[in-house]
């Protein structure tokens, strides 16, 4: 048979310890030991943080939220300025549309940028395949302005010239950058018509462009009809003299147009031969070489497509300009000046060794009076 256990009352003290017990198990332990999910015990302590960091330290962190917003938007359109270090541009990372660079305006340049600091800041864009920690950039606008900083940190090492004031603009197109660095340079200081048309050719063998005609288009959208059409004029010297003239810069818009019309008449060769037959010390005497075959070219044959009868030529005697002499049998005499002395140039079919020969005799009978 078997033995019953004898169950006791338990005591006040028991009861006690009991539920002692009860609330260590069932409160005091951590809520992954009760049972409770890690998501609820997450959120249950985000909204304890919640509510003990108060209303001042959450507009706080919603403002500088906003704030690193802002400014990741700026930085990603070209709108923040920054201090990048000089030998980390790479000027030449385009093909710059200005050729000349007087001494006397660079050194005024340094001088304001040494009293003053630099007001205007250059703008780069980041070179691809660059280091993330030490990016390397090309230099879309500010050339003068970097040579400037540059020369000052040459002349003085001053650390204050080791960095520029610059802004990194978002990558583009070379279309749009070739756009962007004449934009800049027609605001600062107007372009010669030779520097127009010789960066019209660059950008489009570069492939920013279709040809000349749609870099011309759209490089110089804004300007007029007529302005599009002077540059073409100009490039089409640049493409097809641009590498013997010396002194392109020289070219006055008048001479310019004229030049260009003798290029579409067909006297390439003609004003290539002249060109190599001098050494000109400036300008003027450079265009002296060429301006006898432009005439030549402006007197002759109307070009059929253009419509109504072929112009025929007109003998011109006399004083054609206070250099020039043309006399009735065809000879044209002129004058020019260099660093050696005057220069007569005598040009005509009738000339020949003979005439020379007696034509030097007369000079020096004329210079022995």
């Amino acid at each position: 048979m078997v033995k019953r256990r004898r169950l006791e009352t338990p005591s006040t003290d028991d009861l006690s310890r009991i539920e002692e017990e009860f609330r260590s198990e069932t409160f005091d332990r951590p809520a992954t030991a009760r049972g409770l999910a890690p998501i609820a015990q997450v959120a249950a302590d985000s909204a304890a943080h919640a509510q003990a960091d108060g209303t001042d330290i959450r507009a706080a962190r919603a403002r500088t939220e906003a704030d690193a917003a802002r400014l990741h938007a700026a930085q990603a359109q070209g709108l923040l300025m920054v201090e990048i270090p000089v030998d980390r541009i790479d000027a030449d990372a385009m093909i710059r549309d200005r050729l000349t660079m007087g001494e006397e305006e660079m050194l005024e340049l340094r001088q304001s940028i040494a009293a003053h600091g630099l007001r205007l800041p250059v703008e780069v864009f980041e070179l691809p395949g660059a280091d993330a920690a030490a990016p390397s950039y090309g230099l879309l606008s500010g050339y003068r302005r970097l040579l400037a900083t540059r020369s000052l940190l040459e002349l003085t090492e001053a650390d204050r010239y080791r960095t520029i004031r610059a802004i990194v603009r978002p990558r583009e197109d070379s279309s749009s950058a070739f756009i962007s660095m004449i934009e800049e340079n027609e605001v600062r200081e107007e372009l010669s018509h030779f520097e127009r048309g010789r960066i019209a050719v660059i950008a489009a063998h570069h492939g920013a462009f279709a040809n000349t005609e749609d870099a011309v288009d759209k490089l110089f959208a804004s300007g007029s009809k007529a302005k599009r059409s002077k540059i073409r004029s100009f490039a089409l010297i640049f493409e097809e003299l641009g590498d013997m003239l010396e002194f392109p810069e020289g070219l006055t818009e008048r001479r310019g147009l004229q030049l260009a019309t003798a290029l579409r008449q067909g006297a390439e060769g003609r004003l290539r031969q002249a060109l190599s037959e001098r050494s000109p010390a400036d300008a003027e005497e450079e265009w002296l070489a060429i301006e006898p075959v432009i005439r030549v070219e402006d007197r002759g044959v109307r070009d059929p497509g253009r419509g109504g009868r072929p112009r025929k030529l007109q003998p011109v005697t006399g004083w054609l300009d206070d250099r020039t002499l043309r006399t009735s049998s065809g000879v044209t005499i002129r004058r020019a000046q260099d660093s050696r002395g005057h220069v007569l140039r005598l040009e005509g079919d009738v000339l020949n060794g003979e005439l020379m020969d007696s034509l030097m005799l007369e000079i020096r009978a004329l210079l022995e009076r």
